[in-house]
């Protein structure tokens, strides 16, 4: 499971990065607004990648994913995309963990 999510949360720090971007031209909030905040979000992706085998990591990363679409009220794409990620985060952890349990059978079975 480890793996799908953290190469989940590796393309939301680059969705956030280029998000921020376009926020910061197309929006009225100020740039230093923008990427205070993008910078925050883009900084908790990465710590998350660390933190999935410890006990709330997937939960900050559906927390994250609750904030990747909250963001589509300053930059409407961001629905969109926020949506995307949250599927991906979604079948990333689903079926993460159906591998996980298919390795221990495998492992038990020896």
């Amino acid at each position: 499971m480890r793996t799908l999510c953290a190469s989940t949360l590796i393309g939301e720090f680059f969705v956030i990065g280029f998000a921020g971007l376009v926020a910061m031209q197309l929006s009225g909030v100020p740039t230093t607004t923008v990427w205070l905040v993008s910078g925050i979000a883009m900084l908790v992706s990465l710590l998350l990648c660390g933190m999935l085998s410890r006990p709330g990591g997937v939960q900050l990363g559906w927390a994250l994913q609750i904030a990747l679409i909250a963001s589509g009220f300053v930059i409407p794409t961001m629905f969109f995309l926020g949506a995307v990620f949250t599927a991906l985060w979604w079948a990333s952890v689903h079926f993460g963990r159906k591998v996980d349990d298919a390795r221990a059978r495998a492992a038990a079975a020896g």
